[in-house]
């Protein structure tokens, strides 16, 4: 079984290839029957879940704390 880092190391390459594939055929935004699609907003959610798991993944990587006692 796959650990929680390597889980979002995946979700974050399958998220960067779905924002390649949208940008290589930009579509606009449109409404239908009530429901409207925004591919702006949709890029913009994607991006959003890669910031995610750029922080989810520099929270896993090993960190020291310096600190000085004085007297």
């Amino acid at each position: 079984m796959p650990t929680d880092a390597e889980q979002i190391r995946t979700i974050r390459s399958q998220t960067l290839a779905r924002i390649a594939e949208v940008s290589a055929s930009h579509k606009p935004s449109y409404s239908v029957n009530g429901q409207s699609v925004s591919w702006t907003q949709y890029v913009a959610d994607l991006r959003a879940t890669v910031a995610w798991c750029d922080e989810q993944l520099g929270s896993e990587e090993p960190f020291e704390i310096h600190s000085q006692g004085f007297t």
